[in-house]
C-alpha cells in the first residue's frame, strides 16, 4: 500500500489536472455561445439567397428545349454517379471526446456504400486528414491517374480556426469547377449537424447536383444516443448553456415572404444571369453552415468532455482522500499499539 507522502501527492496532482479540465469546460463553453451567435447570424443571409434563388428560378426556364438538360451545368443530374467526391469535417485538436471518432464513423460506411464507384476526398481538419491519409492514398497535384479507388484530392487544416467564407467560396468553387468540368458526378457533405447542445447528428448530404432550391438531401443521419444527450445536457446546465435551440421563427416567416410574395420583381440583370451568379454561392453557404455547425458542435463535445473529467477527477480525490485516511489510521493505531506494548513489557 502506498504511504501517507505518496498518496498526498498523488491527490495534489490530480487536483492540478481538475482545475485545468474546468478551466478548459468553462472556456469551451465560451466558444460555444460565440459559435452559436455566428451560427444564428449567418442564416438571415442563407435565408435570403435562398429566397432570392427560388423568385430567379420562377422566373427562368431552367430546361433547354433542345436537349432537355437543365441550362445550369449545377443543375444536371449525372446518372449513374461513376466518380463521387465526399467532403469530411472534423476538428483540427483532440480532447473532444467521441466527437471526432463519431464523424469519421461517416465516410468509412459511406465508401462501403458507395461500392464500385470513384471516390475524391476533401478532408477539413487535422483529426479527419490524418485518419483518412493512414487509410487511403493522397493524389498528386500534378498525377494524371489515380492513386486508388479512394484518393485524397483536398486538406484544409485551417478553416475550422477562423471560419472564414472568401476561403470556403474559393474551396467551394474549386470543387464547383471540377463538377462542371465532369471530372466528379456528385458532392456529398459529412458534417455533425449542430441545432443545440442536445440536438446534433452526423449526417450525410448531397450538395452537388443542387435538385431542389431550399430542400436538403441527407443520404444518411446517425442520432446522439439518449445517454450522450444526457451528458451533454448535465455539462450545458452546469456551464450556463441553454439547451433550446436559438428562436428564428418569426426571422424566417419574413425572410421568406421574399421569394413568395405574389409581386412581380424588377431586376437589374437578368434572372438568368442571377442564377448563374448566385447558385456557386448557394453551394458555398452550405459548405460555411456545415463548418460552423461543425465547430459548434466539437465546442459543445469538449465542453462535455471537460465536464466528464472533472468528475471523474472528483471520484479519484475523494477515493485517495478515503485511503489516506486509511492509512492514516493504520499508522496512529500501529503507534498505539507498539507504546502500549512497551508500557506492559516494562511493567
Amino acid at each position: 500500500m502506498a504511504n501517507v507522502l505518496d498518496l498526498r501527492r498523488r491527490i495534489r496532482s490530480v487536483k492540478n489536472t481538475r482545475q485545468i479540465t474546468k478551466a478548459m469546460k468553462m472556456v469551451s463553453a465560451a466558444k460555444l455561445r460565440r459559435a452559436q451567435e455566428r451560427t444564428l447570424a449567418s442564416r438571415p443571409f442563407a435565408q435570403m439567397l435562398t429566397n432570392l434563388l427560388q423568385s430567379a428560378v420562377s422566373r427562368t426556364e431552367l430546361v433547354d428545349p433542345d436537349t432537355g438538360q437543365p441550362i445550369h451545368p449545377l443543375l444536371r443530374n449525372r446518372l449513374p454517379e461513376k466518380t463521387v467526391m465526399i467532403i469530411v469535417v472534423t476538428g483540427d485538436r483532440g480532447l473532444a471526446g467521441a466527437f471526432n471518432s463519431n464523424v469519421l464513423k461517416a465516410p468509412l460506411r459511406f465508401v462501403d456504400y458507395l461500392e464500385g464507384k470513384n471516390i475524391d476526398v476533401e478532408a477539413i481538419g487535422r483529426k479527419g486528414r490524418d485518419f483518412l491519409r493512414r487509410r487511403f492514398p493522397l493524389v498528386k497535384p500534378d498525377a494524371t491517374e489515380r492513386a486508388g479507388r479512394v484518393q485524397i484530392v483536398g486538406e484544409h487544416l485551417s478553416l475550422l480556426g477562423n471560419v472564414n467564407y472568401d476561403a470556403v467560396e474559393q474551396m467551394a468553387n474549386s470543387i464547383i469547377k471540377r463538377y462542371c468540368n465532369e471530372q466528379i458526378d456528385g458532392v456529398y457533405l459529412i458534417f455533425n449537424e449542430f441545432k443545440s447542445v442536445i440536438s446534433q447528428r452526423v449526417i450525410v448530404e448531397r450538395i452537388l447536383p443542387v435538385q431542389e432550391i431550399g430542400r436538403r438531401e441527407v443520404t444518411q443521419a446517425e442520432e446522439l444516443t439518449k445517454e450522450a444527450r444526457e451528458r451533454m445536457g448535465e455539462a450545458a446546465r452546469s456551464a450556463g448553456v441553454s439547451l433550446q435551440a436559438a428562436e428564428t421563427s418569426e426571422m424566417d416567416r419574413k425572410a421568406i415572404k421574399f421569394g413568395t410574395a405574389p409581386v412581380d420583381y424588377i431586376y437589374e440583370q437578368p434572372p438568368e444571369e442571377l442564377l448563374n451568379d448566385l447558385l456557386p454561392r448557394y453551394v458555398a453557404i452550405q459548405i460555411y453552415q456545415a463548418l460552423l455547425e461543425s465547430v459548434a458542435a466539437e465546442h459543445a463535445a469538449r465542453m462535455t468532455a471537460m465536464d466528464s473529467a472533472t468528475n471523474n477527477a472528483n471520484d479519484v480525490i475523494d477515493s485517495l482522500t478515503l485511503t489516506l485516511n486509511r492509512v492514516r489510521q493504520a499508522a496512529i493505531t500501529k503507534e498505539i499499539i507498539e507504546i502500549v506494548s512497551g508500557a506492559a513489557a516494562l511493567s
